[in-house]
């Protein structure tokens, strides 16, 4: 089940919420999505893809960065990973990898990151993203 932030937004206006608290309710909101519609034990497994690259139980790089504590983090921001040129550009657009921004990139990485070192060509199921981005929110939550 995906959801919409503009349907969320335009009952927060309704409503007569302020930009800045609409922000904040969208990030709440996005978390509170994540853990209610996510299923970290099945992230695990569909991570298993993600596995050959990236660790998620430790602060220790592979062929691509680790991601570890990846939602709300900077973008392009490990230590010692040599992001490609696309992917710093992208990171002055898109600051921090948010639920969306992560959904997004998980999506279609090449498309949304023109130039990315990422060869992996996305999830397509909504369900495995929902699951994976559970599962990157708490790895814990799936042992």
């Amino acid at each position: 089940m995906r959801f919409s932030l503009s349907l969320m937004f335009g009952a927060l206006l309704a409503t007569g919420v302020s930009g800045a608290t609409m922000a904040v309710a969208a990030e709440e909101k996005t978390a509170a999505e994540v853990a209610i519609t996510g299923d970290a034990k099945a992230g695990a497994k569909v991570f298993r893809k993600c596995a050959a690259c990236h660790n998620v139980d430790e602060a220790k790089n592979k062929v691509g960065p680790h991601l570890v504590d990846i939602i709300g983090r900077e973008m392009a921001s490990v230590e010692d990973y040599k992001y490609s040129k696309a992917m710093v550009e992208y990171a002055t657009e898109v600051p921090a990898w948010t639920v969306e921004a992560l959904d997004a990139y998980l999506r279609d990485p090449k498309g949304v990151v023109k130039g990315t070192k990422m060869a992996f060509v996305g999830l397509k199921k909504d369900e495995d993203l929902e699951n994976v981005i559970a599962y990157l929110n708490d790895p814990a939550a799936a042992e």
